[in-house]
């Protein structure tokens, strides 16, 4: 019995000097590489594909410093659940698209009402805020979210004008500048 003891012993020990050990070719991503791979560091649940895309696009611009582990797009309903089993305090009058369970890092988005692609943008850096600053506090997080917006929109201002070709009633075709 103490033989076999001693073993287990003898073994954890070599294990735990196994891990000190560092492959010689080893080396530290950078921001770039980290950013490049973090598109596969979170989840986005129940989106429509065009909503997914954006929505990591409009993510990696903003470079967050706390990326969320899952990114939930919830009907109405399933929405108001969520809120409650989570206990999410919202003020009275105010009224909820998104909101952020910090212990899970999970943004849930209520699908029927966060709006247009451009307050999708606006609404996630406040929610990527919340996990910046790891508070709930709504100052605190729209503190961390002005950086995040600045971000978002340099990002829009400098994106390539582009051309597209619009059919007329008549038939013809009308060149038109989109930003």
């Amino acid at each position: 019995m103490k033989l076999r003891i001693w073993s287990v012993v003898l073994w954890l020990g070599v294990a735990v000097v196994g891990w000190g050990q560092v492959h010689e070719g080893a080396r530290i991503n950078t921001w770039d590489e980290t950013i490049a791979t973090s598109a596969a560091a979170y989840t986005v649940q129940g989106a429509e594909t065009r909503q997914e895309k954006l929505l990591r696009t409009q993510i990696q611009t903003m470079q967050p410093d706390v990326l969320p582990r899952r990114i939930i797009f919830v009907p109405h309903w399933k929405y108001l659940y969520a809120a409650r089993m989570y206990r999410l305090h919202v003020p009275t009058g105010m009224a909820s698209r998104m909101f952020t369970h910090l212990e899970s890092r999970s943004v849930f988005i209520d699908t029927d009402r966060y709006g247009d692609d451009d307050s999708l943008g606006h609404w996630m850096a406040h929610e990527l805020g919340h996990l910046a600053m790891n508070s709930s506090s709504e100052e605190d997080a729209e503190k961390a979210a002005a950086k995040y917006r600045r971000r978002l929109k340099e990002s829009t201002q400098t994106r390539p004008t582009v051309r597209r070709l619009q059919p007329t009633a008549q038939g013809g075709v009308v060149k038109s500048l989109e930003n």
